[in-house]
């Protein structure tokens, strides 16, 4: 029988698993969740979820979020294809803010037919478009266009 000793075991030196995700009590029980290019690090759209966008993300592995002015669920490329598959999930400190790491299935993330929504960069001048669309708007969601 070898001796004991002080050095932790593998499973020691892993980092602990919290119980518990986001806190939905507060915020009104609408978070913002930031959705991020998983490879990239590109942070491609903020968008917000409640409770049962959340837990149809986590039961589904693609992005669920809360559409505040529609006031339903909105299943992220359910219009466009564009669709984003969940490579990680994280949770920020206060838990209440939502980290989704993406696969942007179809190459935009935005309406307008951009990679990200953060295609506008500010300047001294005003605001200057600092991406080129990757679909037209018009086209995939027909008269809606911004």
């Amino acid at each position: 029988m070898s001796e004991p000793t002080s050095q932790p075991t593998a499973s020691e030196k892993a980092a602990p698993v919290v119980d518990g995700g986001p806190d939905f009590s507060k915020g009104g029980g609408i978070l913002p969740a930031i959705a991020q290019d998983a490879q990239t690090g590109e942070v491609l759209m903020l968008a917000f979820m409640n409770a049962e966008s959340y837990a149809e993300t986590l039961a589904t592995g693609r992005a669920v979020y809360f559409s505040r002015s529609r006031n339903r669920l909105w299943r992220k490329g359910e219009e466009s294809g564009n669709v984003q598959l969940i490579r990680e999930i994280r949770i920020d400190c206060d838990s209440d803010a939502i980290l989704l790491k993406v696969e942007q299935v179809g190459g935009a993330a935005c309406h307008t037919g951009h990679r990200s929504c953060f295609y506008r960069r500010v300047t001294e001048q005003g605001l200057e478009v600092v991406g080129t669309p990757v679909f037209d708007p018009s086209q995939v969601y027909g008269k809606k266009s911004g």
